[in-house]
């Protein structure tokens, strides 16, 4: 990696971004030594300049970044470093250095498991169900949804919000494997949902089918 240490007189700005929850948790600064610290110990480490010397986060407080991924940025002059933090990451006891909550939105999971659909389906392992899904074929699939929306709509009328949660997990989960089969992603789905929520949406659907 071609870093420009040179720029700011030895230092370059590192981003500390949760590679879970995609969070910023701090804004430290690296030189030569410390990127190579960090890269070697799995363990994001800075130059301190107020103290002049290196320092490993969590080196007193057992708070550690554990280095996930560096990226550098068109400038060859900043660094986004991800990380799974232990602990909260500012000195004062916060989960960040701007007092936010670090914790992450559920949803993002939808779009992590059908990347994970998706790697099931380019790999067809054995005795995965969601293999034997694909192998069924679109028909069979829609089938399931169909079947999955059903038993939800039933918890719905009839059932507890326990099974409720249930059912309609079980219908996502067949939803975002028919989206895979057809080459499609929950993001298409909600890319659509935004155009709608648009309050001139309606109108223009509106002007569009009086042309047709």
């Amino acid at each position: 990696m071609n870093i420009d240490f040179e720029k700011m007189g030895g230092l370059v700005p590192a981003i500390i971004q949760d590679a879970k929850t995609k969070n910023v948790l701090m804004l430290g600064f690296m030189n030569k030594e410390a990127y190579e610290k960090t890269v070697s110990t799995g363990k994001v480490t800075f130059w301190s300049r107020s103290r002049n010397t290196l320092w490993t986060k969590g080196e007193t407080s057992g708070n550690y970044l554990n280095l996930v991924s560096i990226q550098n940025d068109c400038d060859n002059d900043t660094l986004l470093v991800k990380v799974n933090p232990i602990g909260p990451t500012c000195h004062t006891g916060t989960d960040t250095c701007w007092g936010e909550d670090n914790t992450d939105n559920p949803l993002q999971f939808l779009s992590e498991l059908q990347t994970f659909i998706e790697k099931r389906h380019e790999e067809m392992p054995e005795g995965s169900y969601t293999t034997s899904l694909f192998r069924k074929g679109i028909n069979k699939i829609a089938q399931k949804v169909g079947e999955e929306a059903l038993e939800t709509v039933i918890e719905a009328t009839n059932g507890t919000n326990e099974q409720l949660i249930y059912e309609a997990s079980d219908m996502l989960y067949h939803l975002l494997v028919m989206l895979t089969s057809k080459g499609l992603r929950i993001e298409d789905v909600a890319t659509e949902l935004r155009k709608r929520h648009d309050p001139e949406w309606d109108k223009q659907r509106r002007m569009k089918k009086s042309e047709e």
